[in-house]
């Protein structure tokens, strides 16, 4: 009777970090997870140190704040245009010196 052992190749959980070894080796499926699972954590030496991303979210990630042409726009898109604000003020007849 031969008996034929059953190997199990481990699968990564989806949460699961990269050692980074595991990663330099199973390259291919760390891209592949990060473009269909999202970010993949690798670590070296048991802490976090780089996630591998799609370049959609890390220009997402990275890009610039579009800087308004004027003051003028930059004013008129602000989210506090629709804020109502008081600037009556009290009438200021001056102060009284002696000369």
């Amino acid at each position: 009777m031969v008996h034929l052992k059953k190997t199990k190749q481990r699968t990564k959980q989806q949460d699961e970090p990269w050692q980074l070894q595991t990663a330099k080796a199973r390259f291919s499926e760390l891209f592949r997870r990060a473009r269909t699972e999202g970010p993949q954590v690798v670590t070296r030496q048991g802490k976090e140190q780089v996630v591998v991303v799609r370049a959609e979210q890390y220009a997402k990630l990275t890009r610039r704040v579009r800087q308004p042409k004027s003051l003028v726009r930059f004013f008129a898109e602000s989210p506090l245009t629709k804020v109502k604000l008081d600037l009556s003020r009290d009438i200021d007849t001056g102060r009284e010196i002696i000369l």
